[in-house]
């Protein structure tokens, strides 16, 4: 069955532990009017995010979880969650939100992320930001990407929605990577967005379907 019906703006909250570039990217997009969501909270677990200037920027309410405030993952993920529930938001976005949760019954299949490789190759524990294009980079590939996927409780696991691929440079470094991954990871996610608030997303086991 769908994720969720058609919704037009669909309520989305945006986590967020670091600089936020991923939230800046989606607040340009519905800015120029490419992306038709609405951002209701952007929930940080660090008080000195840098991407928090892009929500205080564009006027969008904030909430800080700290891990080291709450006992267990458990407690931690309910209170991000909590906030999520209370600003009505409908689904909720991973940008570079580096604390494992726990997700809620009731947010199954209701939180994404965007991870910097191919998955199943390069994620899991410990591979994230710099440390997956160094991985890349060392292993010799010689295609790399990004792919959009629902949220479950293991690291970069759950169903797959879309992955978009890029050439690796023989030349390369971690750096001239990363930009070209993100490069592709600025088109994925709202695109994913897109289907998801058009109703056209639908999860089967351990797999989605995308309606045409």
């Amino acid at each position: 069955m769908s994720v969720h019906g058609p919704e037009s703006p669909l309520r989305i909250a945006v986590l967020i532990s670091g600089g936020g570039t991923t939230l800046r990217n989606l607040i340009e997009k519905i800015d120029a009017g490419e992306l038709d969501v609405r951002i209701v909270l952007v929930v940080s677990s660090s008080p000195s995010a840098g991407g928090l200037q892009y929500a205080e920027k564009a006027g969008i309410p904030i909430a800080v979880v700290r891990r080291k405030e709450h006992d267990s993952r458990e407690q931690f993920s309910g209170a991000v969650f909590d906030h999520c529930r209370r600003a009505g938001a409908r689904l909720v976005v991973f940008g570079g939100f580096l604390k494992q949760t726990t997700i809620p019954d009731d947010f199954t299949n209701r939180v994404v992320n965007i991870h910097p490789a191919l998955i199943p190759a390069f994620c899991g524990k410990g591979f994230y930001g710099h440390h997956v294009h160094e991985a890349v980079l060392e292993h010799g590939v010689k295609v790399s990407g990004c792919t959009v996927h629902f949220v479950d409780n293991e690291y970069d696991h759950g169903p797959i929605i879309l992955q978009k691929a890029v050439p690796v440079a023989d030349d390369d470094t971690p750096e001239t990577l990363a930009a070209r991954v993100f490069g592709a990871e600025c088109k994925a996610y709202p695109e994913v967005l897109r289907m998801i608030a058009a109703g056209r997303v639908s999860v089967e086991g351990s797999r989605t379907r995308i309606a045409l």
